[in-house]
């Protein structure tokens, strides 16, 4: 890596400090890693739990007697002048206080998100954009003001959705043609062949209608040995059904795909994702297109692996991958044979990151914003995709819509479509709002099934979205800084 060079040569300035709002696991492991970052402080950290925002300073090691809780921009910023690092249950203040360049938002809640990434906009601060339900929803938006306004939007180091766009960068770059990419589910699948046991390894929950391990009956477990050439359609489809009954991804997996579609043009092949559990050696058979064994129909595409694994092989780790090839025969020679896992007729490689660190790694894309002014995403993020759910089962009007982590609804990935009565409904426009009707199982739902809130952020920029990139429609303008 080149980082110090960058910093050492083209820095604008010599130290960032950043502003946590949100001490989840994610929020907090940037905390964590501040003492053991070059460059870098967090000077504050917001978060509605006093004790959480407190916490992180103290998961991270500092002494007691430097944490200062404040409830007024004023009294933050006298602290921080005084060396001392801010907790406070106030997130607005935040993007309000002079020392800090960079606002890390990490509240996981949509409706909250956006409010501080344009207060942070407004007041000449880059966002880190860790809420990825926002940055799915609005974040071509936000990221148009942000450059307006000379301020760094960008992705993050440390999602998989981040780290998927800088291999596909990184492959572009240095010209490779990407036949698909995409990224691991956390969960792998481990299988026995000896037993017949496969199992599911998670650090999540395991919800019904799914269960931990199956016994794989002895007629099918041919399905889950190595994918024989010419066979991979059959072995995917037969694999989708002999595990099904294992966890399968989740809406917030397809969020993370739909984002980075979004800022790469990568699209999915089908609107759920073929989702197939592969091996490593696998994914350049599986991935690629039809003509070279694979399942695609054309190149261009991204999807979901869950690695498929014995119990003493390496797997993804979580990662990200890319299925690649050279264009020219002699490249593509080098690509195939110097390490690099191929397909059976060596059309396609594939490029694997085995591990994402969350926020143990997001200070590289904090350091490139706050002290380059540039961002880790790329420069064509459009909305070319919306994550859209579908009713898992009966919803009752009244009921509340979800998360992504709700059994409630499950998702789809479709091509974006504006607000408007009839359409599709965007995931996170949902999230908090109530049903207007009953709604059978089965039913995508759509913008007149929902309340819409009052005065909702949320939904005014996301309709200036719409009117930025997706319709031409004339209406009045508005400026969404002025309300932030």
């Amino acid at each position: 890596m080149v980082y110090h060079h960058l910093y050492s040569k083209f820095a604008k300035k010599d130290h960032v400090r950043a502003g946590v709002i949100g001490a989840g696991n994610y929020g907090t492991a940037i905390v964590t890693q501040d003492p053991h970052t070059p460059l870098l402080s967090v000077v504050v950290v917001a978060d509605l739990s006093l004790d959480a925002a407190k916490g992180a300073y103290l998961k991270a090691g500092f002494d007691p007697s430097l944490l200062v809780y404040a409830d007024s921009a004023e009294a933050a910023q006298c602290a921080i002048d005084d060396g001392k690092r801010v907790y406070t249950d106030k997130p607005l203040l935040v993007a309000d206080l002079p020392s800090v360049d960079i606002v890390c938002e990490s509240t996981g809640i949509p409706e909250a998100s956006v409010v501080y990434a344009l207060r942070a906009i407004k007041n000449g601060k880059h966002v880190a954009m860790i809420t990825k339900d926002c940055d799915v929803t609005v974040g071509p938006m936000l990221k148009k003001l942000a450059k307006e306004a000379g301020v760094v939007y960008t992705p993050v180091d440390g999602d998989q959705h981040g780290l998927l766009i800088q291999l596909y960068e990184w492959a572009k770059s240095v010209g490779l043609s990407v036949i698909s990419g995409g990224k691991a589910t956390d969960g792998e699948f481990i299988y026995d062949a000896e037993t017949g046991e496969a199992r599911i390894m998670t650090d999540k929950p395991i919800h019904a209608p799914y269960q931990a391990s199956i016994i794989v009956a002895p007629e099918d477990r041919e399905f889950l040995q190595m994918i024989p050439q010419g066979r991979t359609a059959e072995y995917v489809a037969q694999r989708a059904r002999i595990l099904a009954k294992l966890p399968q991804p989740g809406s917030y997996d397809l969020c993370e795909m739909t984002i980075a579609a979004n800022y790469t043009g990568l699209e999915p092949a089908v609107d759920t994702l073929v989702h197939a559990p592969l091996r490593v050696t696998e994914i350049p058979v599986a991935y690629c297109e039809q003509a070279h064994g694979g399942v695609f129909d054309r190149a261009g595409k991204i999807d979901l692996a869950t690695c498929l694994r014995a119990p003493a092989e390496s797997g993804l780790g979580g990662g990200v991958f890319l299925v690649v090839r050279c264009d020219n025969a002699y490249s593509n020679h080098v690509l195939t044979t110097k390490g690099q896992i191929a397909n059976y007729d060596d059309t396609a490689a594939v490029i694997y990151r085995p591990y994402h660190l969350c926020g143990v790694e997001t200070s590289s894309s904090i350091l490139m914003a706050g002290l380059l002014g540039i961002d880790t995403g790329s420069d064509d993020y459009l909305p070319r995709y919306d994550l859209v759910k579908v009713a898992a089962r009966d919803i009752k009007a009244g009921e509340i819509f979800g998360n992504d982590h709700s059994p409630q609804l499950t998702a789809r990935i479709v091509p974006a479509i504006p607000v408007a009565m009839g359409n599709a409904a965007c995931a996170h426009l949902l999230v908090g709002n109530r049903a207007i009707r009953d709604i059978p199982a089965g039913t995508l739902i759509t913008y007149d099934m929902v309340e819409e809130p009052e005065a909702s952020p949320l939904w005014a920029l996301r309709r200036q979205q719409d009117r930025t990139f997706l319709t031409s429609a004339t209406m009045a303008p508005t400026d969404p800084l002025e309300t932030a």
